[in-house]
């Protein structure tokens, strides 16, 4: 029989700093909700689907230069805004 140990307590830890759960939030941007409420989502790990009603660039002057800054991204497809944070990234190659 082989000396194999299994530490569950390390094997503990690392499943909590990982953090597998990840979050989607669907929502409307149309300057209802506050900039720093969709700031605090993406800061917090969510992924932002965000339907735009309204012009763009001044609906995300609130929180885009923010998120940007903390090494997430922005990518506007058709009507809708997706919003990552660090680490996350938004393929876009089949997208013509």
């Amino acid at each position: 029989m082989s000396d194999f140990e299994l530490d569950l307590r390390a094997v503990e830890r690392e499943i909590d700093e990982a953090d597998p759960e990840g979050r989607v939030v669907l929502g409307v941007l149309d300057g209802t909700t506050p900039p720093v409420e969709w700031t605090r989502l993406v800061q917090g790990g969510a992924v932002l689907v965000l339907a735009v009603e309204g012009d763009l660039n001044e609906l995300a002057s609130g929180f885009a230069r923010d998120v940007r800054d903390a090494g997430g991204t922005l990518v506007h497809f058709r009507r809708f805004l997706v919003v990552t944070p660090e680490g996350v990234d938004v393929d876009t190659d089949r997208v013509g």
